[in-house]
């Protein structure tokens, strides 16, 4: 019987380093897909930014694809309606696509999917993208299974495939984005493959040489970081690519011997380092969904949810809370879409424990600010630096610290709060002290009884860390310059690879 295989197109918007494709590539006969859902356009955390990106990086792949023989479809509608209404002119007997670590809806519609798959008789194979382990049990054994993904060869895609012409190739549905309110965007970065890999090599070529030092301030992040957060939540690089191309950079400044070369090999081994942290964090909603949702330790449950205030929230979203270093961030990230990783940190530690904020909402605001939103790692930090974990430390950001250590002329508020040090900049929302004594009180009298303790044993167990240089979350470690920075380093998508 002929192999008519469909590609499934969803957070992996590349060709390079694609399972998927290089299975369909040895089908009879082949067409890739990508569906517009309406369950995407309607959810909390979506944006017309997201939208926009998407679009560029769907029409620029369609556009490579078809260089290969390969016709890319658009469709909208929920995936399982698609498949059956597309399956009536493409007799498909294969779906291939990539593993995703996505939001609920995402989780609900590939169970959808799969019941679909097994009552069409249509074999469906999902293959990892990244070092996410499906049904994983336990962590022991993950770092050196995520090694070995990331050492493995790249997947070839073959130059030519067997596609099916004459298909209705549809086109984006910009009026249906549009009554979504999704019609404007912010300014986005260059958009596709061959962008990502430019952004990549010009990080690896000279935006690193300092990455150790420059990630920490707003002033220095957004050049010297790497930049390749939103090509990854979009797929438009694999976590391989980056892996291999950072170690091969790292082996070549080695090999100079150069003082200079020596320098930047040690700054670009702690970008190296980062890339675990990502996918570790993405590992804990794989391993438990629900905590895009609920605490991850329920001891906490009841202490936030019934006393958020939502005036306190506004003022926390629109940039003024009357904390400087707090506001110029969220009007920088409100505007860009995007903000290096301690002034992420900072601002929901702000949210948590100085407004006493419940971490759904604020996440749902960053997740839609963030053009680099990672489900998996965005929840997870935001429960992280909310101190609902049960087993991470309570790292309670001083604004007027940040602001001293990170912007100590005042460079950085100045451009995004003009009004700043005039009567029209409004007076401190909280009082930073009492804010902060109230919120040990509660935080630490509930970490203290003999339930949560308990509690953080089982989540130690099940998300805590086995790798040296991946310290279990529940253990202190001496604050010195350096050993905190990688506990830091993988707060939301941006943390592990700006």
């Amino acid at each position: 019987m002929p192999q008519q295989a469909l590609v499934w197109f969803k957070r992996d918007l590349r060709i390079a380093d694609h399972a998927p494709l290089a299975l369909a590539a040895g089908a009879d006969a082949a067409v890739a897909l990508f569906v517009v859902e309406p369950e995407w356009l309607t959810s909390p955390e979506c944006d017309a930014q997201h939208v926009a990106f998407m679009r560029g990086h769907v029409l620029a792949l369609r556009a490579a694809l078809a260089a290969r023989g390969l016709p890319l479809l658009i469709r909208v509608g929920s995936v399982p309606t698609v498949l059956s209404e597309l399956r009536r002119v493409f007799d498909f007997t294969h779906l291939y696509s990539h593993e995703e670590t996505g939001p609920g809806w995402t989780y609900a519609r590939d169970r959808a999917v799969g019941k679909w798959c097994r009552r069409e008789g249509v074999v469906w194979h999902e293959s990892p993208q990244n070092g996410v382990v499906r049904r994983l049990n336990d962590r022991s054994g993950w770092a050196r299974r995520w090694q070995q993904r990331m050492d493995a060869r790249q997947v070839v895609v073959p130059e030519q495939f067997r596609g099916i012409s004459g298909l209705d190739l549809g086109t984006w549905p910009d009026d249906l984005v549009a009554q979504h309110g999704h019609a404007d965007s912010r300014p986005l970065p260059a958009i596709g493959e061959v962008a990502a890999h430019a952004c990549l090599q010009s990080f690896l070529d000279g935006r690193g040489a300092r990455y150790r030092r420059d990630l920490s301030s707003p002033l220095t992040a957004e050049q010297g970081c790497s930049r390749l957060s939103a090509y990854l939540a979009f797929g438009s690089l694999s976590m391989r690519q980056v892996h291999q191309g950072t170690e091969a950079k790292i082996t070549a400044l080695k090999s100079l011997g150069t003082a200079d070369a020596r320098s930047m090999a040690y700054h670009l081994r702690g970008f190296a380092g980062r890339l675990r942290w990502h996918c570790h964090f993405m590992q804990k909603l794989e391993s438990e969904p629900e905590i895009e949702f609920r605490n991850i330790a329920r001891s906490y449950d009841g202490l936030r949810e019934d006393a958020f205030d939502w005036q306190r929230f506004e003022a926390w979203k629109r940039g003024c809370t009357g904390y400087p270093m707090v506001d110029a961030c969220m009007r920088s990230l409100n505007a860009t879409g995007w903000l290096n990783f301690r002034m992420r940190a900072m601002l929901v530690s702000f949210a948590a424990y100085h407004l006493w904020l419940h971490w759904r909402e604020p996440g749902l605001h960053l997740a839609r600010q963030f053009l680099d939103f990672e489900p998996g790692i965005h929840w997870s930090q935001m429960q992280m630096q909310s101190g609902t974990t049960g087993i991470n430390t309570f790292r309670m950001y001083s604004p007027s610290k940040q602001q001293l250590d990170h912007d100590p002329h005042g460079e950085f508020i100045r451009r995004w709060i003009p009004e700043y040090g005039t009567s029209a900049y409004p007076k401190p929302i909280v009082d930073e002290k009492t804010a902060i004594r109230e919120a040990k009180n509660w935080l630490y009298g509930v970490r203290l009884t003999a339930g949560a303790k308990a509690e953080a044993a089982a989540v130690q167990k099940k998300h805590g860390s086995r790798k040296s240089g991946l310290p279990p979350s529940g253990k202190r470690r001496r604050a010195t310059r350096h050993s905190d920075v990688p506990r830091q380093a993988s707060l939301f998508a941006d943390e592990g690879l700006s």
